[in-house]
């Protein structure tokens, strides 16, 4: 078989399946792409000149091994191979983090516009980092500014500092354990930015299997999936410079966000490449004294 026969047959095999495609790609071909290519050793670019090349019987048996963990288990692909890319950037995952999904992405590559004017950012706070791709994503597109990424997980934070000195950015990113604010004391950002849990307690039973292989304590947020929500709309506003902005992704709970803070005036952000349930607020919208 040729690579692409590979991939085209792995595709099938998603499909007859009924897999769910919610860790970094949207469908078979481009899940089974990323498959065959680590199960044989090649690298993304210039995949496509190789897509002719025949592929021995130990290299299909590798693949094959690879489709089978991922339809019988229902392992995401990003933990079989091991790497993700959000905004661009590569990044190295496992379970102890979710795998990065978010379209906070393609606001990070528009440097937040136009909602602040990016050469004027110096300070940013990613809380809830996980693997780190928020706060790579926006030191990179960010230059002059510096990232705190906190985490209340040790093990994701560990991960998060494989990639920050992957991408040789220690210097800029710093890494803190903290639920939340706490270890942060009195610093102020020009922006927050946050991809908290959200998920309640019903939304959690009903997931698909390939999210029971995500660490639960980045997913779940109490019974309405509001828990960590409150905690960043309470506190944030002392943690803003003025001007600065908060931009959190509730995901599906959108609503419920909506129907238990009737009074904050959200933005919600639409994304060209898809995905919502993303607020923005400004420093001066928050509430002086959080519910």
């Amino acid at each position: 078989m040729t690579v692409a026969q590979l991939i085209e047959a792995g595709a099938r095999r998603l499909r007859r399946a009924r897999v769910c495609f919610g860790h970094g790609t949207d469908n078979a071909r481009d899940e089974a792409a990323a498959l065959v290519l680590h199960g044989l050793g090649l690298a993304h670019a210039g995949a496509a000149a190789r897509s002719r090349r025949r592929v021995g019987g130990a290299a299909q048996a590798r693949v094959r091994a690879l489709f089978e963990r991922r339809i019988v288990e229902r392992i995401p692909a990003a933990y079989l191979t091991g790497v993700t890319w959000f905004a661009g950037v590569p990044l190295a995952v496992d379970a102890r983090v979710l795998v990065p999904r978010s379209p906070l992405a393609e606001l990070i590559e528009r440097r937040f516009a136009p909602w602040i004017d990016a050469a004027k950012v110096r300070r940013v706070l990613d809380v809830g980092t996980g693997s780190g791709c928020i706060a790579i994503a926006c030191a990179l597109a960010l230059p002059q500014a510096r990232i705190d990424a906190v985490d209340i997980s040790a093990p994701a934070l560990e991960v998060a500092r494989t990639n920050v000195r992957r991408h040789r950015l220690t210097r800029r990113v710093r890494l803190l354990r903290s639920d939340h604010f706490r270890a942060l004391g009195p610093a102020a950002y020009d922006i927050i930015v946050s991809n908290p849990p959200y998920v309640g307690a019903a939304e959690l039973r009903s997931l698909p299997a390939e999210y029971r292989h995500e660490p639960r304590v980045a997913l779940a947020s109490g019974r309405h999936g509001l828990d960590s929500v409150r905690v960043i709309l309470r506190q944030a506003r002392r943690h803003l410079r003025p001007g600065g902005l908060l931009v959190v992704e509730v995901g599906n709970t959108e609503r419920a966000v909506q129907r238990a803070f009737p009074r904050l005036p959200f933005v919600w952000l639409q994304f060209a490449r898809g995905g919502g349930g993303v607020f923005l607020l400004r420093r001066e919208q928050l509430p002086a004294r959080g519910r």
